[in-house]
């Protein structure tokens, strides 16, 4: 038989807790993300500046809570704003 010690227990115990609310934030990121990239593509400039800015706050918590690596987010923002700003130039 192996030996199971107490604090493996509590770290797997640990893991999950973690895994459900990493799961969870990056769900809300994404749907975030799909939300402002919809108003692109329905050409409402409104929408997607403030789904815009709602996705980027999204994206740079869930940098310092450790779900996204912080040149991930940069990409990710960056490539939004350039859908964005280009729909407002082309108004």
């Amino acid at each position: 038989m192996p030996v199971i010690h107490k604090s493996t227990i509590r770290r797997a115990r640990q893991a999950v807790k973690r895994q459900a609310r990493n799961r969870a934030a990056l769900s809300a990121v994404r749907s975030l993300v799909k939300k402002v990239q919809a108003a692109v593509a329905e050409k409402k400039v409104d929408d997607a500046k403030t789904s815009l800015r709602e996705a980027t706050s999204a994206l740079s918590k869930a940098v310092t809570k450790g779900v996204l690596k912080r040149n991930t987010a940069s990409r990710r923002i960056s490539r939004l704003t350039q859908h964005v700003n280009s729909l407002v130039a082309s108004r």
